[in-house]
């Protein structure tokens, strides 16, 4: 947006700066310089500083972006709700719904130090003892988002649970109707199994939406420092949190290399659902239609990427291939529903 600083679409450091100077007076001490750490799949994510402090501003990406995804105030809230619980979030500084100050919604929370592991060759250095700390981390994680109460901290009417498998279902069809610039065998077929097959909801609670390895910030010694991401977060069925997980684990998206979860000490998927079930003592028995439902979610959402790719409204490297997982995503959602 700044001429002063084309290497930072989206991000006018001189608007953000007066914004805070209003709405955070006496934070910042000096000019504020950035770079971008996230660009284009999701949300854009930037560090910025002042020579004194780092903090991290995020808003939705250039160009078309889907309903319902990219959803500033929801992340914020969702991370404000939990900042006092067990799951550890970053916190939140600022949040700012006026689309004239950087061209769209945005916010700033802390920055937190941690690794995003993505690659085996990331993760390898630490040893097979530590990577399995890091999935047990993972699960234990997970479980104890799912066992927050909503209204306990203040997220009581952040969704409705009732009907949430049937409206995801719907949901993702629409938004790739939004997509559509190509024909993708089986995925309307899919997208009507998954409605007529639709399992018994487990009991609700704060899902994430996208959780995965590299979606948290890892220490050097394996513990988790922060949960990022929670642009679709909402209250609903738990279980398509460990669903989506699985996927990310054996299909990943937008990874290139060999995936972390790959790596020595990491555990299979089936020691993972174990862990969990123990965990939550939830209902695991239809696992695979969960799945299922997550390879059709990331579908879509790789096709929506390549969506903004094919016309150039993409931040970074890395996407002239995303289009090339939504088929394999296909298949194995159909493989998953025959063995569910």
């Amino acid at each position: 947006m700044s001429e002063g600083h084309p290497e930072l679409p989206g991000l006018d450091l001189d608007r953000l700066r007066a914004h805070l100077d209003g709405g955070l007076p006496g934070l910042l001490s000096g000019p504020l310089r950035g770079r971008v750490v996230a660009g284009g799949k999701s949300n854009l994510t930037y560090v910025v500083s002042d020579g004194t402090g780092d903090w991290v501003v995020r808003r939705p990406p250039l160009g078309h972006v889907l309903a319902t995804a990219h959803d500033m105030s929801r992340e914020y809230r969702v991370m404000t709700g939990l900042r006092d619980t067990s799951v550890p979030v970053p916190r939140t500084h600022l949040l700012c719904e006026d689309p004239d100050v950087l061209g769209a919604p945005f916010y700033v929370m802390e920055y937190v130090e941690g690794t995003p592991f993505r690659t085996r060759d990331e993760i390898a250095p630490l040893g097979p003892d530590t990577a399995r700390r890091v999935a047990e981390e993972l699960i234990a994680t997970l479980g104890e988002l799912h066992a927050v109460v909503p209204e306990e901290v203040g997220l009581g009417g952040f969704g409705r649970p009732e009907g949430f498998l049937e409206r995801q279902v719907r949901r993702w069809r629409k938004q790739l109707d939004a997509s559509r610039s190509r024909d993708i065998p089986g995925i309307d077929e899919l997208h009507g199994k998954l409605a007529a097959t639709l399992p018994e909801q487990s009991a609700p609670a704060i899902v994430h939406g996208d959780y995965r390895l590299d979606n948290v910030l890892v220490t050097p010694e394996g513990r988790i420092n922060a949960v990022l991401d929670w642009e679709m977060a909402t209250l609903g069925d738990p279980l398509v949190d460990l669903g989506l997980m699985l996927v990310y684990q054996q299909q990943p998206v937008g990874v290139d290399k060999v995936p972390a979860t790959s790596a020595e000490g990491f555990p299979p998927p089936e020691e993972l659902v174990a862990m969990y079930a123990a965990t939550t003592g939830r209902d695991v028995s239809r696992l695979g239609w969960y799945v299922a439902l997550g390879c059709f979610k990331l579908a879509v959402i790789a096709e929506g990427i390549h969506f903004r790719h094919s016309r150039g409204l993409t931040v970074g490297t890395g996407f002239d291939r995303i289009g090339d997982v939504v088929a394999p995503l296909v298949e194995r959602a159909h493989t998953m529903l025959k063995e569910d």
